[in-house]
């Protein structure tokens, strides 16, 4: 019998769970994106306007991210894979 209550009980918080983090994740998402393009802007680049215009920049060579920059990197990376979680999760729910 008391197996039954039990399930009763889940039953009854998981819809309420459900609404509560369909309410949630709009807000969730709008962090995630305010804290994506800081990230991104914070990101300091070798690369100057005359590259993104189709200019040689060979200034701009590949260099080993440290410090700093690579938190930033792997921040971004991992940012922008939550903020594609939700989005996933805001299409399934």
């Amino acid at each position: 019998m008391q197996h039954s209550n039990y399930c009763g009980k889940v039953q009854a918080v998981v819809p309420y769970l459900l609404m509560t983090l369909v309410g949630i994740l709009p807000y969730i998402q709008i962090v995630l994106s305010v804290l994506l393009i800081v990230s991104i802007l914070l990101q300091q680049t070798g690369a100057s306007l005359g590259g993104a215009f189709g200019g040689d920049n060979f200034s701009a060579a590949y260099h080993t991210r440290r410090g700093s920059e690579l938190f930033l990197f792997w921040a971004s990376v991992s940012i922008a894979v939550l903020l594609a979680g939700t989005a996933l999760l805001a299409l399934v729910l």
